[in-house]
């Protein structure tokens, strides 16, 4: 399984568009969450969803996409490193989880192809 290119390229460049609000000081949320924690728990929230809702992904077929997950996020702690550590806002939470449910699209429409 292979998660669209185009699309991922997508991504980067929709949070890289969007890199200034994650310079910006702003008022953080109340839950505390730094960037990098709460980049880490959306995605996981997502692709945990995304392996419920497909019940005929095999094991391996799971594996899979948590090693393109990882390279995912990989990609966006670089992006993002900045500011991993700082307190997230509320405008940054908005981006980071509208990213999340754009990977999990991702997916969707690999595992889609997998099993058409």
């Amino acid at each position: 399984m292979v998660i669209d290119k185009p699309g991922y390229e997508h991504l980067i460049q929709f949070l890289a568009e969007n890199l200034s609000l994650f310079e910006q000081a702003g008022t953080p949320r109340s839950d505390n969450k730094s960037v990098g924690e709460f980049l880490e728990e959306c995605i996981a929230e997502q692709i945990i969803q995304l392996c419920t809702q497909h019940t005929e992904l095999e094991m391996n077929h799971r594996s899979v996409i948590i090693r393109e997950v990882d390279g995912i996020m990989y990609d966006f702690q670089e992006v993002l490193s900045s500011v991993l550590e700082h307190p997230i806002t509320e405008e940054q939470a908005e981006i980071i989880s509208e990213v999340a449910l754009l990977i999990k699209n991702l997916f969707d429409n690999a595992v889609a192809d997998l099993f058409d």
